[in-house]
This record gives structure tokens, sequence and C-alpha cells, in this order.
């Protein structure tokens, strides 16, 4: 038996490119056989070089009338900037437009983007007790108004008048949440439909696996409906010097070895990109060469149990990347 060809998607990297360029290589990308494309919410990028920070939702829009795959928006956060109810409207609607190519992914956010609101930021168990609230909130929403009923919510951090969607697709959105985390993880297992990783080391990953799998039991959860996405961030150039090269200056992040969440500025760290070495992407970024090289690292993540993997190269060669990736990794990986 053929072994069955993976779901391997392009990650629009909108902290990089403006929106109409951004929608051009999603498009480019699925010429060269990627499947579906994932874009994030931000409202910064992380440092000024990557200059770029649309509104994901009109971008989304714009990847759906562009391309034929799915279109997975997150991770967003809807805890500062956006109330639950904003973000619950926008990833129907999305969904009504594109019926069946639309899942959402949840994060707790970074202080880069969320502080603009001038609110209070707090610490990150509360980070992440508002974001499960704020699922509570969406899916609670989702639900009603696929019935035609509407609902509401008094919580700890936030208020839902009674209301419900009036534009809702069939189905409701698949909802996904970001962890690196066990406690996350398996909170996430007994409410949400999957997990999206991307800073995970890769020893980690298993363990996240079982601990969205263990709440998913105890919540009596079907872990056959569940998905478990990856956003890889990897930098690829036709020479190691020019690989290395793009890693620093377009993607310096990728090797901060320490929490970022709490930076309010792009020239914060731009000023902590100047201490990145090559060695910090060791284990965090891959920079190589040689696509055999990405072809398998990106194999061994499917081995994990990823179902769905979007790839992120850093640099700013996305043509080329999509040309030589299309050609020689897609073809050779499989499930």
């Amino acid at each position: 038996m053929t072994p069955a060809a993976p779901l391997i998607g392009y990650a629009a990297a909108l902290e990089q490119y403006p929106p109409a360029e951004a929608v051009a290589l999603a498009r480019l990308a699925e010429q060269h056989g990627f499947h579906g494309t994932m874009a994030a919410d931000a409202f910064a990028p992380f440092t000024p070089q990557q200059g770029q920070a649309s509104a994901v939702w009109p971008v989304a829009g714009a990847l759906g009338a562009a391309t034929a795959g799915d279109i997975g928006v997150g991770p967003v956060t809807p805890t500062f900037r956006v109330h639950p109810a904003a973000v619950a409207q926008s990833s129907a609607t999305l969904a009504a437009l594109y019926p069946g190519r639309h899942w959402l992914g949840i994060g707790s956010g970074e202080a880069i983007s969320e502080h603009v609101t001038g609110q209070y930021w707090p610490e990150p168990a509360e980070r992440l007790n508002r974001m499960f609230e704020a699922v509570t909130i969406i899916t609670k929403l989702f639900s009603a108004s696929l019935a035609g009923k509407e609902t509401r919510h008094d919580g700890e951090f936030f208020r839902l008048g009674t209301s419900r969607l009036w534009t809702m697709p069939v189905e409701a959105p698949r909802i996904l949440i970001a962890t690196a985390g066990p406690v996350t993880a398996k909170r996430a297992g007994r409410t949400v439909d999957g997990l999206i990783i991307e800073a995970a080391p890769i020893e980690k990953i298993g363990m996240l696996f079982q601990r969205f799998a263990d709440g998913a039991r105890e919540a009596g959860r079907d872990l056959a409906s569940t998905s478990r996405v990856l956003r890889l961030h990897l930098s690829w150039a036709p020479s190691e010097e020019q690989a290395m090269t793009n890693a620093l200056v377009e993607w310096p992040n990728g090797g901060m070895r320490f929490a970022k969440s709490d930076i309010r500025s792009p020239h914060d760290l731009e000023q902590i990109a100047k201490l990145v070495r090559p060695d910090d992407f060791d284990d965090r970024l891959l920079v190589s060469a040689d696509p055999e090289v990405h072809r398998a690292a990106i194999q061994r993540y499917l081995d994990l149990g990823f179902d769905r993997v979007y790839l992120h190269n850093v640099g700013r060669n996305q043509a080329e990347f999509l040309e030589v990736f299309g050609r020689e990794v897609l073809p050779k990986l499989h499930r």
C-alpha cells in the first residue's frame, strides 16, 4: 500500500509581507503542491526588519478567494484587543464563505501585540484562564447559533449579553489551542478540537500529545476527530551562509532561548536580537541549504503524529523556496 500523502501547508508570514504579497505567495504555494494556508494574528512584527502586521481576518478572506485549500486562522488572542464574541463572528463568517475549509486557532497572547489597548498585562496563569474562558464563549456562541438560539455569559473576565451569531456555516469551525505546556495541553483536550504547536522541543511533543489525549479521555471526547497542527519555522537558501544570514536578519526571535511574551516593542526585541548567534538556532529553527535535511526533519514531525504541518521559510526567498520544496521535499513525505 502506498503511504498517504501528508497535508503540508504554507504559513503566510503576515509579519514579513504586505497582505497582497502574502496572498500571492499562498496562491503560488498551492501551485507547487502545498495544501492550505495558515495565518496568525498580530498587531506588530517581532522586529522592525520584518516590517508588517496586517489584520488577519481580511487577509484570510482574500486567501479563501485566491486558493482552494484550508484556511487556518491563528493563533488569535480573543482576550485583550478583541472580545471573544468578535472573534467568533469573524470565524463564523469566514467559515460561511468557505464551507469546510476554515479552522480557528486560539492563543493566550503576547504583550507585543496585546498591550496596545493599555490594559494591565497579567501573569501567564491569568492569561491562560482568560483564554479558556474566551474559548467557552466562542463555543457557546457557535453551538447556540447553530441551533438558532441565543446565549449569554457572565464570567470572571468576560461578559456576553444575550445574543447569537446570525451568520453561521452549516458546521461550526473547528477550534484548536496553541500551546507548549502540559497543563494547557490537557485543558485543551477537555475543551477543543486540537493543538497547535510551534515552539516546543521535539522531545517534548509526545508528552504534549499525551496530555491532550488524557484531557480528551477524561471529558469523554473522541480523539480520532482531533487535529495536531505544527507551524514549522525553518531557513532554507541555496547556500548555508545565506540560510544562516536569513535566520539572523529576518527571524532572530527564533533563536531567543527565553519567553518573549512580556516584551512590548519590536525595537526592544531588535536590541536583544543583536545577541543571537548561529548556534542559538540549534534545536529551535533548522538552518540548512540541503532540502533533504529539511525533508528528514519534517518527516520526523509527521512520524510523531502531526496531521497538518505548515512551513514558514524565514528568508525573503519565498518563490525559490516554494519551487524547490514543491519539487524536492513534498513528494517524498508520507504519513
